[in-house]
């Protein structure tokens, strides 16, 4: 059984809940890591600790979900190999994967339906990334988060 990281802010919280049981549906384990009510909460702290998860390899696959999506993307692709998908639509879905190999899903709670969610996730998760020119690309997506490390190296060297 595959694990996914899922985590929410309070915006996020009702869809979470209603996402988490559709996933066990398809024969996933969940890691849910918050929050775990709609007492009001900061995203960044949750978006941080899912994509540090997605970073360091522990977690192949994440969804996160607040009320816009944008913080949560904002703050998840700060962090090196995330490729962070805020999607609003199907073929959105189906292309962060395709086209970006995205291993975040990001969903605006407020913008969705909780069946076009479920759609969506299920898309997301049984698309195949297509490689080709789009293995190119990544690739340069690598090589930017290569020389951002170096240059913050270098900086922290010089202080």
């Amino acid at each position: 059984m595959k694990t996914i990281i899922i985590a929410s802010d309070h915006g996020g919280f009702t869809l979470k809940e209603e996402l988490k049981s559709f996933l066990e549906t398809l024969g996933l384990k969940i890691k849910d890591i918050g929050a775990y009510s709609i007492e009001s909460t900061d995203y960044p702290k949750f978006a941080y600790k899912l994509a540090k998860g997605i970073s360091s390899g522990k977690f192949k696959r994440g969804i996160l979900i607040c009320k816009s999506g944008i913080g949560n993307s904002i703050v998840a692709n700060k962090l090196p190999r995330v490729r962070a998908a805020l999607c609003c639509n199907l073929k959105a879905a189906r292309l962060s994967r395709e086209h970006n190999d995205s291993n975040v899903l990001i969903l605006g709670a407020s913008f969705l339906k909780p069946a076009i969610a479920k759609r969506m996730i299920k898309i997301w998760l049984n698309t195949k990334f297509q490689g080709g020119r789009h293995k190119r690309r990544l690739n340069q997506i690598k090589e930017i988060e290569k020389k951002i490390s170096e240059d913050i190296s270098y900086e922290e060297k010089r202080t």
